[in-house]
């Protein structure tokens, strides 16, 4: 089956032929890649690519699914699905500030009370070693902190509410 997909951004094409339940050949950019898998969480994968271990935590996001393999996040959309949702209206841009990953809050940027500006980075958390700034989805007042330093969070959880000002 082939497919083409945006990730970060840059349109690749990709073929993939089934090989059994949990295995598949992929042919990405002429190198040819045999794979096996195996669904340790809702968003944890344990892969074997070409006798090579890994763990993939993958997450839901507005704007595509996010990737994360040995601390690197890929933004990864089917271009077939992403063209009919533009020819469909604007992309619908999160109004949550939640991790795209499993992650651990290593900072809290900002105190109930405190005006934030869009785009304004409200939490740190880290994931696999790697730091992630969440930001404020737009311009509001913080009315409340869901989570403490060292708390493990998931995709979809609310980590600050933020009221539009």
């Amino acid at each position: 089956m082939e497919y083409k997909l945006e990730i970060n951004q840059e349109l690749i094409g990709l073929e993939v032929e089934a090989d059994g339940d949990d295995r598949f050949e992929a042919a990405v950019g002429g190198k040819n890649y045999r794979t096996r898998y195996k669904k340790i969480s809702e968003h944890t994968l344990h892969l074997n690519v070409d006798e090579r271990q890994t763990l993939a935590f993958v997450a839901d996001t507005p704007e595509g699914k996010a990737i994360m393999v040995n601390g690197r996040v890929w933004m990864v959309e089917d271009a077939a699905s992403h063209s009919n949702r533009r020819k469909g209206g604007p992309v619908k841009e999160s109004t949550d500030v939640s991790p795209p990953m499993p992650a651990v809050v290593t900072k809290i940027l900002v105190a109930v009370g405190d005006a934030v500006a869009k785009g304004q980075g409200v939490v740190v958390v880290s994931a696999m070693k790697m730091d992630m700034i969440l930001s404020a989805p737009f311009e509001g007042v913080v009315e409340r902190i869901n989570a403490a330093e060292g708390d493990q969070v998931a995709p979809m959880q609310v980590l600050v509410d933020i009221r539009r000002s």
